[in-house]
């Protein structure tokens, strides 16, 4: 009998026989399958013992590519998906990277109104542009195929965090489908605690560590990002840590090999657009070659001139090669135009030993630097590096001005439930001479915030009063506008006053690297540039961020075009940054060298106010009508420490003054009797309650509640059925205070049996006064 198969069941029985025929070559390799043959597993065991497991091909099997990552009880899954085709006259590589955060991982239920997520939170933006520059540069360069890479988290513990997980999860889900890349990268966090290096710390050893710092690197120990923070790293740590961190993501690129091997996809050809004819290239080369090393080598230029002269430049070959080649798109005479003006500004950087605007390797631009702008603030300064310009402002408030983080938010952040310091940065499009939309914060401004808070943050005291909010606007950029940040942000600090433990600097550190051969990628030359012009930066291979104290580092950020550069790279251009962050803070010096000493009139005012049990009531007022009042008449907030202080926030002296006279007349110090325990005095009633009668000992005392079990022996629902009237007096005997509520406990029955005792005049009727 003949059997018919469909194609889809020839596609089917191939699967299981490659699946079979790979299981005993895994089982040699060390890969761990189930029993089905389609979910192989790896353990990747680092230097201090900590395990990583990933697995394939149980999950999200219509992907291109799936992988979990698991590290103790969190456990992450990262899909790489790719179009068929890519678009038509995509110019770049549309890579998109999602990272959610899901409280459903952690047991949790979102706190919000519709109880589900929202929008992505910053901490999540953040993370998948980690991902993002971790796997970006090991794409080819011809490929425009639109990516997608979902980041789902399917558990999540207290102990490790999920970034550095996303990260060699999507490094293997890329490695294992068809989608061309050239990796595997792996991807570990780095922790410093006494001198010693930690590898994949948990988050009780950061928050006892002195940096965190992720590292992504590929084969050979070239790394490809860098990500950290630090408290003042000295640069001897921070190079044993980068060096560790990149020797221990060997292991995981070594067993992401071994799957790729086994069970990884045919890649892809990479699809060329057009093929470039190179007697157009040549056409096009010839033509402008000659005017853009003129206008790359002139000195006089500054970005707009630049700008100007090489879109005028552009704008002539275009014409004159389609003139000449009639038949090739406008477009890809430009895109041949780019790719020239990109070889001949990096050909002149080996040649010259100068850069486009005169300066050597290792020069900084001009600086300049102005503290104290604007009276009505606390704090300002401008830092102007060339033509990059950065207006920076302090703002001091209360406690309660912190920004509180939700409870999931709070986990990834290592408890830390408030924020008392945030750094918000700002991109206007005029920075840049041109006509933008203003209006939600983007990705880009997300980073290059949270990059100078990092920076600042090791700075400040950790029992700061005041909630700090920095404001960083970039009025002109051409460049490094974050660690222009950094700086003013450090002058505004000093200027508003805040005691912080040393002024910090940033610099961007660039790359031009000459290779080979373009497919073995092996390194034949490089320049480092220091304090990077915003053309350097986009013509060159590497934007290194650093920043830091004289003393040591608080940050880095280290973003690379090229697929990974060697350790000595990466140690050179930290010593380059080392001393430029030196040179930085002479010239900030001159300026601000400490922080204030002396206040401004501007500046806010906080105080602790004692108050006594007995005078809470006093001071908050019915329904807190007394603290309303404050705050409308003169901006001064209260905010209860505990049951007998008080935090009082002013916005200025003036304001702390004017609120301390409301504060006075409301609790009026009147001289409090001696009552003594047990004595028998006269009490007025001022009210009848359901629950009582209250009663005052003297005029100006606050009245007291005399409860109906103290009225009489007998059982009573109402001060009524005794006859009792407002005005009326009536004895009651003392007997002291309630330790908790401060009340006075006063009792009428007690009084109506028999004597107990021998009687010390203890009818006694108490005056203003006290006597």
């Amino acid at each position: 009998m003949a059997m018919i198969f469909t194609r889809k069941t020839l596609k089917l029985l191939n699967y299981r026989l490659k699946c079979l025929s790979l299981s005993s070559s895994c089982a040699k390799r060390g890969i761990q399958s189930s029993s089905n043959g389609e979910a192989p597993s790896v353990e990747v065991n680092f230097s201090n013992g900590r395990n990583m497991t990933f697995s394939s091909g149980r999950l999200a099997r219509f992907a291109n590519g799936t992988a979990v990552c698991q590290m103790g009880d969190t456990a992450v899954m990262v899909t790489a998906v790719a179009k068929a085709k890519p678009n038509p006259g995509q110019g770049f590589m549309p890579l998109v990277v999602d990272y959610r955060l899901k409280n459903a991982a952690s047991g949790r239920i979102p706190m919000n109104f519709m109880r589900r997520e929202l929008g992505p939170s910053e901490k999540e933006i953040l993370s998948a542009r980690l991902i993002d520059r971790s796997l970006r540069p090991l794409f080819h360069k011809d490929y425009r195929t639109e990516t997608q890479l979902v980041c789902n988290m399917l558990a999540m513990d207290a102990v490790h965090s999920p970034d550095v997980l996303a990260i060699n999860a999507a490094s293997m889900a890329l490695s294992l489908s068809d989608i061309p890349w050239n990796g595997p990268i792996g991807a570990v966090r780095v922790g410093l605690c006494d001198g010693e290096v930690l590898i994949n710390p948990t988050r009780r050893e950061l928050q006892s560590s002195q940096l965190d710092l992720v590292v992504s690197a590929t084969k050979q120990n070239l790394v490809v990002m860098l990500e950290g923070k630090g408290n003042v790293v000295l640069q001897q740590d921070l190079l044993k840590a980068i060096k560790q961190g990149t020797r221990e993501a060997q292991f995981i690129i070594h067993e992401i090999e071994r799957l790729q091997k086994a069970y990884g996809r045919q890649k892809r050809e990479v699809e060329v657009a057009n093929q470039v004819d190179p007697e157009l290239e040549q056409a096009v080369r010839s033509m402008c070659e000659m005017r853009l090393r003129e206008i790359f080598q002139d000195p006089q230029h500054d970005k707009i001139s630049r700008d100007n002269a090489v879109n005028e430049v552009r704008s002539n070959v275009i014409d004159k090669v389609w003139s000449s080649f009639p038949d090739t798109e406008p477009t890809q005479i430009g895109e041949l135009f780019n790719h020239a003006s990109r070889s001949i500004f990096r050909e002149l950087i080996f040649e010259r030993g100068l850069r486009c605007d005169g300066r050597d390797y290792d020069q900084l631009r001009n600086i300049s630097c102005q503290v104290d702008m604007y009276k009505p603030l606390h704090g300002s300064a401008i830092f102007q590096r060339g033509q990059t310009q950065v207006f920076c402002t302090v703002s001091l408030d209360s406690p309660e001005s912190a920004m509180k983080l939700d409870s999931l938010a709070a986990l990834e952040s290592g408890g830390l439930k408030a924020k008392n310091f945030m750094l918000h940065y700002e991109f206007p499009p005029y920075a840049t001479g041109e006509v933008g939309r203003i209006g939600p914060v983007g990705r880009r401004e997300l980073g290059h915030g949270a990059l100078a808070e990092r920076s600042l943050l090791p700075t400040l005291p950790n029992d700061y009063p005041f909630t700090v909010r920095l404001t960083s606007e970039v009025l002109e950029s051409n460049g490094s506008s974050s660690m222009a940040s950094v700086c003013g942000g450090s002058l505004a600090l000093m200027d508003a006053g805040v005691p912080v433990s040393a002024p910090a600097a940033g610099v961007a550190i660039g790359l031009v690297t000459k290779f080979e051969n373009e497919d073995t990628k092996h390194l034949q030359d490089y320049r480092i540039l220091t304090d990077i012009l915003g053309i350097e930066d986009y013509m060159g291979d590497m934007d290194m961020k650093v920043a830091g104290t004289r003393k040591g580092f608080t940050a880095i950020q280290a973003d690379l075009k090229i697929p990974g550069i060697p350790l000595k790279v990466v140690m050179e251009s930290l010593q380059k940054a080392t001393d430029a962050k030196s040179k930085i803070l002479d010239i900030m010096g001159e300026a601000i060298r400490e922080p204030r000493k002396y206040p401004k009139d501007s500046w806010p005012v906080s105080e602790t106010l004692t108050v006594e049990p007995q005078q809470r009531a006093q001071l908050i007022g019915p329904s807190g009508l007394h603290m309303k009042r404050i705050y409308l008449e003169t901006g001064t907030t209260l905010t209860a420490v505990d049951e007998t202080h008080f935090n009082v926030f002013a916005p200025s002296q003036s304001a702390m003054d004017e609120a301390k006279e409301l504060i006075e007349g409301y609790m009026v110090k009147e001289r409090v009797p001696d009552l003594e325990f047990g004595g028998i005095y006269t009490a007025k009633i001022t009210e009848l309650r359901d629950t009582g009668v209250m009663v005052i000992l003297y005029p100006s005392m606050p009245p007291a509640l005399l409860h109906n079990s103290q009225l009489d022996q007998r059982k009573i629902g109402h001060p009524s059925a005794l006859n009792l009237e407002v005005g009326q007096e009536i004895q009651v005997k003392y007997f002291g205070r309630d330790p908790v509520s401060g009340f006075m406990r006063l009792s009428r029955k007690v009084l109506q049996g028999p004597a107990l005792g021998i009687t010390r005049s203890l009818n006694k009727s108490v005056n203003e006064n006290g006597t």
